[in-house]
Parts: structure tokens; sequence; C-alpha cells
């Protein structure tokens, strides 16, 4: 396992042999939360995991931008070397945007929990970044501190424990490594599905799979019709017990379905 940067994006590489996988996460995500998937490949794959933009430790913005984003990843990539895709939740979307825009540089894709469509609501994670920047961290003495400073705003623990993984101490204090000044102010972009700005491009042609938990509202059916204009040649999976985050809720099953699909001719 390896730790690079390019063009401002922190990388973690594993393996050296076979298929180039590059996973993306979503909202509040780190690559390393794709650690347990990319270890599996990883003896007859290439994989990378990458923060995205404001998160980890990849650079700051000054905007939320779809089309920025996919840009800027694409340049990780080679039409020589085509990958094959994960995206999860805001991930997702940064990985479909890709796929439609530069579908030269995608083998084939997999979105999890997440559709081509604009949310009605991002309330949700709005109450989590306002508790985050609540939190006194000049207060905090140990994580176990963050952790009852939080658990009033965010009760569910497997939630907290995943925002808390976002929390770095150093010579200069406590501190949250994504950007949560910019993703408060432009939390709205998060839940949009950049329509027009995609006018003109043509679907994307490469198979593409949905992944999604019975528990989760983030794809239904009636996202149906977006999914299959924009991604022809798509298939969707969905894994009993999961939420939104199921490729941590349940890793063996999506591990599973992944690998399957990887594989396949």
């Amino acid at each position: 396992m390896s730790d690079v940067t390019s063009s401002d994006l922190h990388l973690t590489e594993l393996g050296d042999a076979g298929p180039r996988v590059v996973f993306f996460h979503g909202l509040f995500g780190q690559g390393k939360n794709w650690t347990h998937a990319a270890k599996q490949l990883a003896g007859n794959h290439r994989v990378t995991l990458v923060d995205m933009p404001n998160h980890g430790r990849s650079g700051w913005t000054e905007h939320l931008d779809y089309i920025a984003f996919a840009d800027q990843l694409a340049e990780l990539f080679s039409a020589d070397d085509p990958v094959r895709l994960v995206g999860h939740s805001m991930g997702g979307k940064i990985a479909m945007v890709l796929a439609l825009r530069h579908p030269d540089l995608v083998e084939r894709l997999v979105v999890v929990d997440i559709a081509p469509v604009t949310y009605p609501s991002t309330s949700e994670f709005a109450g989590y970044i306002k508790a985050m920047q609540a939190m006194d961290l000049d207060a905090l003495q140990r994580r176990s501190d963050a952790d009852a400073a939080l658990f009033e705003a965010v009760p569910n623990r497997t939630v907290r424990s995943f925002l808390l993984q976002n929390l770095r101490h150093d010579d200069a204090g406590w501190r949250w490594q994504p950007n949560l000044e910019l993703l408060g102010h432009e939390n709205a972009v998060l839940g949009r599905w950049p329509e027009d700005q995609l006018e003109g491009v043509p679907a994307y042609d490469g198979k593409v799979l949905w992944i999604a938990g019975t528990e989760s509202a983030y794809i239904t059916d009636d996202h149906a019709e977006a999914m299959v204009r924009w991604f022809p040649r798509t298939s969707r999976i969905t894994i009993k017990k999961a939420g939104h985050w199921v490729h941590s809720q349940q890793p063996e099953v999506f591990q599973q379905v992944l690998e399957r699909f990887l594989a396949a001719p």
C-alpha cells in the first residue's frame, strides 16, 4: 500500500497487476473507507483509493461542482488503461459525470446507493455539518469527548463513528479534515444532478451496476427512468439489511456482488 499525491488529490494504491479499479467515497468519507474492499481485490487488480476534493488529505476548492470535480479526477486516468470505477453517494455522482463526459476512460461503472437525479432535500447532511462545526474543539481532551459532544445531534452510533473518522489531532490541536464551511454553505449542490450542464452529452454505453440497500431511499423504482436514460446498459442489485452505507453495513455481500461484476466479460 502506498500513498501518493496527484493534482492536489491524495491517492492510496494497492496491487501491481491486473485491471485498474478506482474507488470514489461519499460525503464525509475518505479513500481509506474502501480499504477492506481494496485489499480483497489487490491480489489481481491495481486498486486506487481517492480522497475526494475537500475531504481527507486532498485539497480544498472554492466551490462544489460535480462537473469540475469529474474533470479534475479524469486527469488521473488514461484511455490506454481505462478503469473500472466504483463510486458511493457523492462519489457516485462524480463517477457518473466522469463516465458521461470521459467515456473512453471508464471501462465499466459501479454506482453505490445514489441515482442520477436531484434529491429534494439534503437536510440530514446539513444537520451533521452544523453539529460538527458547533463542537468546541479546544475543549476536547480525547476522542471520547468528541463522541459525547456529538451524541445529542447524531444519536446513531454508526453514523457518529463514521463522522468522527474525520477528526484529526496534530501539534496545533484537534481539527476536522473536510472543508466543513464549504460543504455547509453549498450543501444543496450535493443533492443536485447537473442535468443542464450535461445537455447534449450522450449516454454512457459501458456496463453499469447499481448497488442499493433495502433500508435506503436513495434508489427507488422512480429513479429507473433516469438511470436507464443516462446508462442504458444498467443492472441493479439491492442488498438486504443495508442502508445508505451498503459497503460498510454488509461488506461481505457487497464484496461478492462487486467482484462478480468486475470479473464478468
